[in-house]
């Protein structure tokens, strides 16, 4: 069972040029590739904080594929790891290892918001495909404030994962399965079944002129801090309305932020005032823009349930929705989990 606290919370959005602008101010690995069957070290770069403070604790999530991970104290820090079941079962040098770290969190810090640093984990790579990517998601948590790096589509977004590419290797001593395994998740989905997973929304919830459609979230692992909800707020009348607070059962408190870059930086930031919903308009919150947060959860979101927000307008008043949870990387809300009225 998981020990500690791992988190995937994703927000990802498309970027153009202003994107390749903000790459050098990504969490990144070292490492570019790795090598099945080998034993190799992983360094996650954080080159800087949140929002103008500094990083006070950093958690780096293991994905399936890398096992037998060790990782590296740093002076200064409290170093923890969560240990947790592998999707499949390695072999590491004769012995079959059904369950190792799955999460590794250096806490208790003070890294500038103008200073760099590096976090080493060491594992061996085996039971996935060579010419596969496998995502590492970090959370950086400041005194106020996260930075997040946990999206794993892969495609141009605000908080890519950091990632490398494995390369074909001696797997003999090590991966038991081979080599001819797709990574997997936590849940035991590989990354090609989540990608495709994501499915439209059509049921629609009006409340006075207002109607909400196409709402969603996605699942974190256990003990995961925040959670991430979307959808649409679309005004048919004739006078601005303004999202004011969010609430649900699974968090200490909820609130609604903004991703946008800040020269060469993705900032995240709570909305204190709200968000306007301006007459005749629709306001899209989703991955990478205006979404709703969910703070301190009380318990994981889980792939194929539901979380229930209440939503609450100026104008139009309140609405319980049950928003359908989709996978970490979902982009949309998925069949079994529509609104219902």
């Amino acid at each position: 069972m998981m020990k500690h606290i791992l988190s995937t919370l994703a927000l990802g959005t498309a970027l153009t040029g202003a994107l390749a602008g903000a790459a050098l101010a990504h969490s990144t690995l070292e490492q570019r590739e790795a090598r099945l069957g080998e034993t190799t070290k992983i360094t996650l770069r954080v080159p800087h904080g949140c929002d103008g403070e500094a990083t006070e604790t950093v958690r780096l999530t293991i994905p399936e594929g890398f096992y037998a991970v060790k990782p590296m104290p740093k002076a200064g820090w409290t170093l923890s790891t969560t240990t947790g079941a592998y999707a499949m079962p390695y072999m590491n040098h004769g012995t079959e290892m059904t369950e190792g770290v799955r999460e590794v969190v250096w806490s208790g810090g003070h890294l500038e918001d103008g200073w760099y640093d590096e976090f080493t984990v060491r594992g061996s790579f085996a039971n996935a495909e060579a010419g596969s990517t496998l995502y590492f998601p970090a959370i950086q948590e400041c005194a106020n404030g996260v930075a997040d790096w946990t999206d794993t589509s892969g495609g141009q977004v605000p908080n890519p994962a950091p990632k490398l590419v494995l390369v074909a290797g001696d797997s003999s001593g090590h991966g038991g399965h081979g080599t001819d395994h797709a990574a997997k998740d936590h849940s035991g989905m590989d990354h090609s079944e989540m990608a495709g997973g994501d499915h439209p929304m059509t049921h629609e919830v009006t409340l006075g002129d207002l109607t909400l459609s196409g709402g969603y979230s996605r699942a974190t692992l256990p003990n995961a801090p925040v959670g991430g909800g979307f959808l649409t707020v679309t005004n048919t009348g004739s006078t601005d309305d303004r999202l004011i607070s969010v609430e649900t059962p699974v968090a200490e408190k909820g609130e609604i932020h903004e991703m946008a870059m800040e020269g060469e930086v993705m900032r995240m930031r709570a909305l204190d005032d709200g968000l306007v919903i301006p007459a005749g308009e629709s306001v899209e919150l989703k991955p990478g823009s205006y979404h709703l947060m969910f703070m301190k959860l009380q318990q994981p979101l889980v792939e194929g349930e539901s979380v229930d927000v209440t939503l609450t307008f100026e104008h139009a008043g309140s609405v319980t929705l049950p928003l359908p949870i989709g996978a970490p990387n979902a982009k949309g809300a998925h069949d079994h989990g529509a609104m219902k009225h």
